[in-house]
C-alpha cells in the first residue's frame, strides 16, 4: 500500500478533548483519513480509507 501524503492537511482533535493532550488527531483528504498521537505529531500515522473510517465512527457508542 502506498503511504498517503498528508502534508499540508489540517490536523484536528475532538472538541470533547478540551485541553487534554492525551488524545488522537485526525486529518482528512478526499480519499484518506489519517490518525496520529497528538503528543507525537512527527510520529507514525494510521491511514484509513474514508469508507472504513465512516463505518468505524458509525459503530462508536452514542453515534446511532
Amino acid at each position: 500500500m502506498t503511504t498517503p501524503d498528508l502534508r499540508g492537511t489540517t490536523w484536528r482533535k475532538s472538541s470533547h478533548s478540551g485541553s487534554d493532550s492525551d488524545c488522537v488527531e485526525v486529518a482528512e483528504t478526499a480519499w484518506v483519513v489519517g490518525v496520529r498521537d497528538s503528543k507525537d505529531p512527527t510520529g507514525p500515522v494510521l491511514a484509513f480509507d474514508r469508507r472504513a473510517w465512516t463505518a468505524f465512527v458509525a459503530g462508536l457508542p452514542g453515534r446511532a
